[in-house]
């Protein structure tokens, strides 16, 4: 990924998707070359998606995740409990997607910080707009865009418990997985670690 150009809309293709993070993850451990990538996705559809589009999509999209960290991880992803599988993703998916990471780390923890207790739409926008000061390279996204990764962050919020649902927005606290915490310690992705502490 391009740091230079810090915020990027690369998630409007999907959640996190954990149960096929850890097909992903299974792939990326056995080392399997294009070909056995192209026969996994394509030809065995072992993601289970419709069509070879969408699976080879999502596929690239989870590959490009979890390869910003290293094989421990990515077993803590195919054989981690589901709530350590999950922050094991969103911790990759705030490295490969700096636009996730900031909003936790510059908004979210400052609504934590004051006891707000709901996430409010409005909170993304204007973060949005904030966030064209810190990258000025960043494109100028349709509104259709902009609402799209909208529902994507609260959603990926929500499955990794900082809120109660995509509906009400509940903040909750959250203590992230202690198997997840350690290895991002010991990686050395203090990023990925202060962004999803934002309840601490």
């Amino acid at each position: 990924m391009d740091r230079k150009k810090r915020y990027q809309a690369n998630f409007t293709k999907g959640g996190l998707m954990v149960p096929e993070s850890r097909v992903v993850a299974d792939l990326l451990l056995k080392e399997v070359d294009a070909d056995g990538w192209k026969q996994a996705i394509e030809v065995e559809n072992v993601l289970r998606k419709r069509s070879q589009t969408t699976a080879s999509t999502k596929a690239a999209l989870i590959r490009n995740r979890l390869q910003t960290m290293t094989d421990d991880l990515w077993r803590l992803v195919r054989d981690g409990s589901k709530p350590v599988a999950t922050h094991a993703v969103f911790a990759a998916t705030i490295n490969y997607s700096l636009l996730v990471g900031d909003f936790l780390d510059l908004v979210v923890r400052d609504l934590y910080c004051r006891f707000e207790d709901t996430l409010k739409p409005q909170h993304w926008d204007l973060f949005l707009e904030e966030c064209r000061s810190r990258d000025p390279a960043m494109p100028e996204w349709a509104h259709s865009t902009q609402e799209k990764l909208r529902t994507r962050v609260f959603g990926m919020m929500t499955e990794a418990g900082y809120l109660s649902d995509s509906r009400t927005r509940t903040l909750k606290p959250v203590h992230v997985s202690p198997e997840v915490v350690s290895y991002l310690k010991d990686s050395g992705e203090a990023y990925a670690l202060h962004c999803m502490q934002v309840t601490q």
